[in-house]
């Protein structure tokens, strides 16, 4: 089978979560015997040359097209107002706009007209803009009708900024993020009409795709983790009562959770657990923190940190206080196949199989959070039970060649689909 496979970004180096699951699945699928041909958006953020893939071997190769994707305010305040790109009448929300390239549509067509694939795989909302270009090629006569395309939904987005905006107290930032959820709704939309089948990354989001009335065929399949690179190792010994967080500070619903538990927990645990010390590590930390003095009420902020394994084994409970979100978190797999005991709150830990007080411990609101770390600080969680189960389903259920398997199995479904069903004899 021969996949191409549409990124919004170069999925390497894989440090954040995004990039993780777009990386991993490339190098199962490739593992598993598939040719994979990898289109990708070149943002200045993660530029990389287009050799950057090569390491995965011979069956993996990669074509970048170069797209400033930086945040315009001149560029959002014309969308806002409806003077940016359009879909079917509609306009694209910004956080789309910004992802639209005719370089990259033309070189998508280019590749289609020139290569035989077996699928088109796109990879995110953020580029979903693109299986419109085939259908619009396709009826304009300037492609055949081709291979199935299918979408990977990282997160049904509109309902991410949808709760941003539900816990914005700010009335002009709440009517945009109002504004921009809406805009996201009709696109995603819009976009299921255009693929034939979808990969969801949760059950909640198989929900809420249906109830967008998406008309293709919806499976699960999960975010993968190379779990080989996270186990658990005897030696360690993680620092007692100490804390931890691991995730990108530049996606909101990351920082907002953050911000939350320093605000609403961490004072009174600080008060009432004096020895408890919390380490929070990410790429892109924003100068409020960072300018924080080092061990402030026993705070510490690490930034980006170049082993995520070393980091979570120096540290004891792993923290996942999300309040928004949307998908699933890589990083609490990969604490999962670590042994690592999680607190999560529910939105945290949506689409992880894992039950509470058994592979994972699920808390909401700061009061819940606040005797669940009482508890932990006096020794009353069974933590080595936790991690080991943790451990045992993050190695059966999310693992990368897992994960590969169920691509390729709906891959080989939006084939037979499209093959005209055999004549009667």
């Amino acid at each position: 089978m021969h996949v191409l496979q549409v990124c919004y970004r170069v999925p390497y180096p894989p440090h954040d979560g995004g990039a993780i699951g777009v990386y991993e699945i490339i190098r199962g699928v490739s593992e598993a015997g598939h040719r994979v041909t990898v289109l990708a958006v070149n943002t200045p953020k993660h530029h990389q040359p287009p050799t950057a893939l090569d390491h995965l071997g011979p069956n993996v190769r990669m074509l970048t097209v170069d797209v400033d994707t930086r945040l315009s305010p001149w560029k959002a305040l014309r969308n806002l107002l409806g003077l940016g790109l359009t879909y079917s009448f509609n306009a694209l929300p910004y956080n789309v706009e910004r992802f639209v390239s005719p370089a990259l549509e033309a070189k998508l067509v280019g590749v289609l007209k020139s290569e035989t694939f077996d699928v088109v795989h796109f990879d995110s909302t953020f580029v979903a803009w693109y299986a419109g270009v085939v259908r619009r090629a396709q009826a304009a006569g300037q492609l055949p009708a081709g291979p199935p395309l299918v979408l990977r939904a990282h997160n049904v987005e509109y309902v991410i900024w949808a709760r941003l905006a539900g816990r914005e107290r700010n009335p002009l930032k709440k009517w945009y993020l109002q504004h921009l959820a809406e805009r996201i709704k009709g696109f995603e939309t819009w976009m299921l009409s255009q693929v034939d089948a979808v990969a969801a990354i949760t059950q909640e989001d198989v929900d809420r795709l249906r109830e967008l009335g998406c008309p293709a065929p919806v499976a699960i399949v999960p975010a993968p983790a190379n779990t080989s690179r996270f186990r658990p190792d005897p030696a360690r010994r993680p620092q007692p009562r100490s804390l931890f967080m691991l995730g990108s500070l530049n996606w909101l619903p990351n920082l907002e959770g953050v911000e939350w538990f320093l605000r609403e927990v961490w004072p009174q645990a600080h008060r009432e657990l004096p020895e408890l010390t919390l380490h929070i590590a990410g790429t892109a930390p924003p100068a409020h923190l960072t300018s924080r003095p080092e061990g402030q009420d026993n705070v510490f902020i690490h930034g980006f940190v170049e082993s995520a394994p070393d980091f979570m084994q120096t540290y004891d409970l792993m923290l996942v206080p999300l309040l928004s979100g949307g998908g699933m978190r890589v990083k609490i797999v990969e604490g999962m196949a670590l042994g690592k005991a999680i607190l999560s709150t529910s939105i945290g830990a949506e689409g992880i199989d894992a039950q509470d007080g058994a592979e994972i411990l699920l808390r909401d609101g700061a009061a819940a959070w606040l005797d669940a770390l009482c508890d932990y600080y006096h020794g009353r969680l069974p933590l080595a039970a936790i991690g080991a189960a943790a451990a045992e389903v993050a190695q059966a259920r999310y693992s990368t060649e897992a994960v590969a398997q169920g691509f390729v199995a709906l891959y080989q479904q939006a084939i037979a689909a499209r093959q005209p069903a055999p004549v009667a004899s």
